[in-house]
């Protein structure tokens, strides 16, 4: 196995202890000095990132350090839910770049600003931390993928707090809490991104015939609630409870296809319906011409989706974003993502947390997701 990349966990309810502990393993697992190193600690140790970056900077020293507070972490094959947690990640990816990202209010809207004073030419990937309340993640992701097409943005957002200012981010020495923190990848490394969204399609896709920002008027020249009431009525018992219980909708990216299957949809939510109007809500814009089908989720669907996409993919080391609806929120068994990931890669290095927003690419493009695990794969330097 690969020397390159190691990672660390640690449920000591001692910051101190916690910290020495995640860098020991670190430093067992690698032949070198890394280049890069996440961090990730649950709400009990945030207070304490300060005293835990100077340390791993001091006893580590990595190239750059990035890392941030969630309400839950990742750690080889185990998550760390509602308790003391701390992981550290490492790897020689090749020399990095960290930067921090803050959005300004201009005469012409926000603008952000922080990126490095010379970008890099081709790299393999962008990756980002950053904080819900301040960091606009849906606009930043549509320029990104307007100004540099084809590079895949992978990430989360920081969930270890319910209002602004809480989240804290790590950018090597300093604690932030606002923004976003990344680096991008270098085009040594090959990076291959996993972005499973747990649901599975049911009934047929429809175009969109008649909509207005988020509201779906018609769905095949009919009204969408109809179109929603015929997809229950033709369905099984098991998805007609699914359905009563929580609506989905996949909007398909590449519309060239011509059959759709799980990982052809942007998944979002059904918000309301407006009975009168025969209108569904759904939190995305939705354009006329557009193909939408209404898609269902439950555990044993969202465990199926994982283990299928994982299965295909080998990796030295490996990057899990799950969303903090997961967990024991939606599995009956722990570890239930994580476990996926590193059993499918055969134990190699794998650090995570759980995001109040995923970051990962479909169809080409890249977006904020919800409920979704979204994998990092890395291999070389």
């Amino acid at each position: 196995m690969s020397r390159a990349y190691a990672a660390g966990l640690s449920q000591h309810p001692s910051p101190a202890v916690a910290v020495g502990e995640v860098v020991g393993q670190v430093l067992d697992g690698l032949d070198g000095p890394p280049d890069l190193a996440l961090l990730f600690v649950t709400p009990p140790h945030a207070g304490a990132l300060d005293d835990a970056v100077r340390a791993i900077r001091e006893l580590l020293a990595p190239g750059a350090l990035l890392g941030c507070a969630a309400v839950s972490v990742v750690g080889g094959g185990r998550e760390v839910e509602q308790s003391p947690g701390v992981v550290l990640w490492a790897g020689m990816t090749g020399p990095v770049t960290p930067f921090h990202l803050t959005v300004e209010e201009t005469p012409d809207g926000q603008t952000v600003t922080g990126w490095p004073d010379q970008l890099p030419d081709d790299p393999s990937a962008l990756l980002l931390l950053a904080d819900p309340f301040s960091f606009p993640a849906d606009p930043f992701l549509q320029r990104l993928d307007q100004d540099r097409p084809g590079l895949v943005a992978v990430g989360g957002m920081a969930s270890a707090a319910r209002g602004p200012g809480g989240n804290r981010l790590v950018i090597d020495d300093a604690v932030v809490s606002a923004g976003a923190v990344g680096v991008f990848l270098p085009a040594s490394l090959t990076v291959a991104t996993v972005v499973s969204q747990g649901c599975r399609p049911v009934g047929t896709p429809f175009a969109v015939t008649r909509a207005e920002d988020n509201i779906v008027y018609e769905l095949g020249g009919k009204p969408a609630l109809d179109r929603l009431q015929e997809v229950a009525a033709g369905a099984t018992e098991a998805d007609r409870r699914l359905l009563s219980q929580f609506v989905h909708i996949g909007r398909v990216i590449d519309e060239r296809k011509v059959d759709f299957d799980r990982g052809d949809f942007l998944i979002r939510n059904v918000l309301g319906a407006d009975p009168r109007a025969g209108a569904i809500m759904v939190n995305d814009v939705v354009e006329v011409g557009s193909t939408l089908q209404f898609q269902v989720r439950d555990a044993i669907s969202a465990g199926e989706d994982l283990t299928h996409l994982m299965a295909s993919h080998t990796a030295e080391a490996a990057l899990l974003f799950t969303c903090n609806g997961r967990g024991s929120h939606m599995f009956p068994a722990p570890d239930h993502d994580a476990s996926v990931v590193s059993a499918s890669l055969g134990g190699a290095p794998l650090a995570g947390m759980f995001c109040a927003g995923e970051l990962g690419p479909i169809g080409g493009r890249n977006f904020v997701h919800g409920f979704t695990a979204s994998v990092v794969l890395l291999s070389g330097s």
